[in-house]
């Protein structure tokens, strides 16, 4: 049985187990200790999911609480996906913050599975990369 917390905050390690068996620590600076652990430090709303003592899965946001809720990262572990953690994962997170709207940026594997789940894609979202800056 999965159980669900959003009293917990995982550990360096703990995460980063569950990222790599996720896949999404290919997308994440999950070997620079500090740069991970600021990423789970800062999050204000994280939503774990557990199978017996496992992290299986973690819904990590920053939000307002009222207008913004942003899902930087949703990760399951593989063994475990295709069993609705996610979407409940994702589901928790919104009623944390029923106001808000949900805003993501999807992993280029994951861009079918959003619009299953009622997500709507919106082009007109800008994005500032990595190491550049505003000229």
């Amino acid at each position: 049985m999965i159980t669900y917390r959003t009293d917990y905050r995982p550990g360096l390690e703990e995460a980063r187990d569950l990222y790599h068996a996720s896949t999404l620590g290919e997308r994440r600076p999950i070997d620079d200790d500090a740069r991970f652990a600021a990423m789970l430090a800062h999050a204000n709303l994280i939503v774990t999911a557990w199978d017996d003592e496992r992290l299986v899965g973690i819904s990590r946001c920053v939000t307002d609480f009222v207008w913004t809720t942003y899902l930087a990262d949703l990760a399951v572990r593989a063994s475990h996906q295709r069993a609705g953690i996610g979407k409940e994962l994702i589901r928790r997170s919104q009623s944390a913050a029923p106001q808000a709207k949900v805003l993501l940026l999807a992993a280029p594997a994951a861009e079918r599975y959003y619009p299953h789940i009622g997500f709507q894609h919106f082009p007109q979202a800008w994005m500032l990369r990595e190491n550049e800056t505003v000229s």
